[in-house]
Formats: C-alpha cells, sequence, structure tokens
C-alpha cells in the first residue's frame, strides 16, 4: 500500500462522509447519550449512516482488510491491514454548529498507524498523510504540510479539546502546570488541532481519555509533516489515554518533563 494509491480513495472516503453529514450540520438532530457513568458521550444517527457507508465503500475496495469503527465495532478481515474510523470526530462540536469537527479514516498495518485521513467538510479541508508526506488538499489547491521550527516552552501555543478530559487530579495539575509555562492555550480543536499542527500554526497538542480511533488516523498525518507524538510517558501511541503531541523531539521532550513532574 502506497499513498499515491491511496489518496485518491481517501478523496472519495471523504466525500462519501461530507454527504451523509453536511445536509444535518447545524440542524436539529435527536441526540442520544452512549454514556454510563455521568459524563456525556453524544452520538447521532448521523454518526451511525456515515460510518455504515465509508464501511461499505471499504469493504468494497479492500474486502480483505480489517474494519474498526466507532460506532460499529470490529469487522475481522484476512489481510493485515485494518481500516479505523471515527465518522464524526467531535460529535459534540457538530450537535454545536461548530466547525471543529471531522470525519477520521486510518489505516493500519499490524496495529501500527500508516496512513491517515481527516475531512472538514463545511470549510472544505482534508489532510491527508502517510509514507513520509502530509498534504492538504482543499476544492481548489494542494499544498504540503510542515510542521514549524522548535519554539521554546514560554513561547508555544497549545491546544486540547476540553478542560473535562482531564479526568484525575494528576492530568488537571500536569496540565495546569504546563498552561502555566506556555505563551497560549486554546480549546475546542477536537480532531482539528493535530492537523493545525502539522500545518504549522500551533505548537503542542495536549489531551488524555482519548480512544484509538480519535487518534491513530491522525499520527500518519502528524508525523509525515515532520511532527513527534507519544503517550505522556514518551512511549508509542498504540491505544487511546493521554498524548503529547509536538513540532519537535526537543519541544515533546520539554513537555514530556513538565507534565510528569511531581506535584
Amino acid at each position: 500500500m502506497k499513498l499515491e494509491e491511496l489518496r485518491n480513495f481517501f478523496t472519495r472516503l471523504a466525500n462519501i462522509a461530507a454527504v451523509e453529514t453536511l445536509p444535518f450540520f447545524r440542524s436539529e438532530l435527536k441526540v442520544e447519550d452512549k454514556a454510563d457513568d455521568g459524563t456525556f458521550d453524544p452520538v447521532t444517527r448521523i454518526d451511525r449512516q456515515t460510518e455504515m457507508a465509508l464501511v461499505a465503500e471499504i469493504l468494497k475496495q479492500y474486502p480483505g482488510h480489517s474494519i474498526l469503527g466507532e460506532e460499529t465495532g470490529l469487522k475481522e478481515g484476512v489481510e493485515p491491514w485494518t481500516w479505523i474510523i471515527d465518522p464524526i470526530d467531535g460529535t459534540r462540536s457538530y450537535i454545536s454548529g461548530l466547525p471543529t469537527w471531522g470525519t477520521l479514516v486510518g489505516l493500519l498495518f499490524e496495529d501500527v498507524p500508516k496512513f491517515g485521513m481527516m475531512s472538514q467538510p463545511y470549510v472544505k479541508d482534508c489532510f491527508i498523510g502517510g509514507d513520509g508526506v502530509a498534504t492538504l488538499i482543499r476544492p481548489d489547491s494542494s499544498s504540503t504540510l510542515s510542521v514549524r521550527p522548535y519554539r521554546a516552552i514560554n513561547e508555544a501555543t497549545v491546544l486540547s479539546t476540553a478542560p473535562e478530559m482531564f479526568k484525575d487530579v494528576r492530568e488537571k495539575t500536569a496540565f495546569a502546570r504546563l498552561c502555566s509555562k506556555v505563551n497560549l492555550t486554546r480549546f475546542g480543536a477536537d480532531c482539528y488541532g493535530y492537523c493545525l499542527l502539522a500545518a504549522g500554526c500551533i505548537d503542542l497538542v495536549v489531551e488524555a481519555d482519548l480512544q484509538f480511533y480519535d487518534i491513530a488516523p491522525l499520527i500518519p498525518i502528524l508525523e509525515s509533516a515532520g511532527g513527534v507524538i507519544s503517550d505522556w510517558d514518551g512511549n508509542p501511541v498504540r491505544s487511546g489515554g493521554r498524548v503529547v503531541a509536538a513540532s519537535s523531539e526537543r519541544l515533546l521532550a520539554e513537555t514530556l518533563i513538565l507534565l510528569g513532574e511531581e506535584n
């Protein structure tokens, strides 16, 4: 599998997802709560419809591949490739009318993320990455992505989705410590934050309480743009949980030190 082969297919998947999601964005939707722990984990029929349409297209093109979807679970294939889908990453933003949600589709080889796509059809951005090349595709242009040069912590901009994703005292304290050192902290990024990092707009994304489908499709985009990503202990991201993405190894190391300091 090569990026040249996949780029057109990813674009087709982005178009399929747009057909499902855009007509209902900023409209009245019935929202269900998937959570059973008192938190709010929304899902709509559009999430499910979009995922089903993507699964059908992938199976038509690659019938031997496995597929792991947020809403439909795992469909086992016979080849070592697995597609991972989050049909609407940022459903909270979607139902609130904020254009920071996106459709995420990734391709793993033996559980390691190799290729990924994030499509935001309302603003017409489609980010695709893998094989060391990350690209932003828009209706009238295509540009290669590259992270910005190293900036010290006190000059850095960090994005995260929401303060409440930091669940325990350690996480909250560690993130607050980081925020006290950086130049600017902004919330509400969803999947867009990682793509803005790949595009050279910001320096850091720090999050917790992620699922693997939230992050796996974004890893190849970020790494192919020259960025780095790990969990809070500095290990490769092969599941969900706590994640740090940075524009350079040096900034990642400095951030991990801050997050790991004892109170």
